[in-house]
């Protein structure tokens, strides 16, 4: 699936996921291949992120929203 981090100043991540983890406002979710379509809202946290590889790497945030559709994940943070 592809992700997209998008802040005002620039775009933070584009590329092929396997797995994201998120800082929800009700608490710590994740999205996988083929998850339905949903918009969420982000809290202050770590966004962790694994590859095909299973490389880990994570992204600071201070807010954003979420939307998934597809296996398309766009992040707009602040």
């Amino acid at each position: 699936m592809t992700l997209e981090i998008i802040t005002p100043e620039k775009t933070v991540f584009t590329g092929e996921v396997k797995l994201v983890q998120l800082p929800g406002k009700s608490g710590s979710f994740e999205i996988l291949e083929n998850h339905a379509p949903m918009i969420a809202s982000l809290k202050k946290g770590r966004i962790k992120i694994i590859d095909g590889d299973k490389n880990v790497s994570y992204i600071e945030i201070v807010s954003g929203t979420l939307k998934v559709q597809g296996n398309k994940i766009l992040i707009l943070a602040g």
